[in-house]
């Protein structure tokens, strides 16, 4: 963290106590995820594949919808906070072990950028095998914030997301996502990112702003 970064986020806290936990970011602690929900969130990540390529008979979509009921059932009786369920907070995961988020892994956590690499599923399709061109604003998005963990900067808000498409995303394949912050002022950070693949072919641009919250703001 630079002494300007740390000035600013000692600023921050005094101004606002409360401040860490503005913009309705809870105070996440890295966990080592139980292997029962390792497999839960692998498994579950198949079914939602299925879920969108599969053309069985009546009874057995009957079965199934019985059999997810019972599911809905079970974890329901558990109900745990942002901060408290692992969802999220499992860097060791696919997607940090969020269903939300598409199956990457970091391989690249730095100040001056973060990578990740990984692929998408049926699940992530919009036609033609092709991946469906709102989870590439997801992918991104998750990227710029990550950017800004890594760089030490005070919470922050998504401004503006810009994606160019430069190639169809195919699915199955193993591709690559870099950003970096190309530039800082004052509570902005201008932040660039490219999904490639492995023979670094551009296949979509990303340009964003992330702005630090004031304290106070939500």
């Amino acid at each position: 963290m630079s002494e300007e970064q740390s000035a600013q986020g000692a600023d921050d806290t005094a101004a606002d106590p409360d401040y860490a936990s503005h913009g309705g970011f809870p105070d996440y602690a890295v966990v080592d995820p139980s292997p029962g929900f390792e497999r839960f969130v692998t498994t579950m990540r198949r079914l939602q594949d299925l879920a969108v390529s599969t053309d069985p008979d009546d009874a057995t979509w009957d079965d199934a919808a019985d059999r997810v009921e019972a599911l809905v059932g079970l974890l329901e009786k558990f109900p745990a906070s942002q901060a408290v369920a692992p969802a999220g907070r499992a860097p060791s995961m696919p997607g940090m072990g969020s269903l939300l988020l598409p199956p990457w892994r970091i391989s690249r956590f730095e100040p001056d950028g973060v990578s990740m690499t990984g692929s998408f599923s049926r699940f992530h399709v919009g036609g033609n095998s092709a991946v469906h061109g709102g989870v590439l604003p997801l992918l991104f998005d998750w990227m710029f914030g990550m950017v800004v963990h890594a760089a030490n900067r005070p919470i922050s808000r998504t401004a503006f997301l810009h994606v160019d498409y430069r190639k169809v995303t195919p699915i199955d394949t193993p591709l690559l996502v870099h950003a970096r912050i190309e530039r800082a002022e004052g509570r902005k950070a201008f932040i660039g990112a490219e999904l490639t693949d492995t023979d670094g072919t551009v296949l979509a641009e990303a340009q964003g702003l992330m702005v630090r919250l004031l304290p106070g703001q939500p």
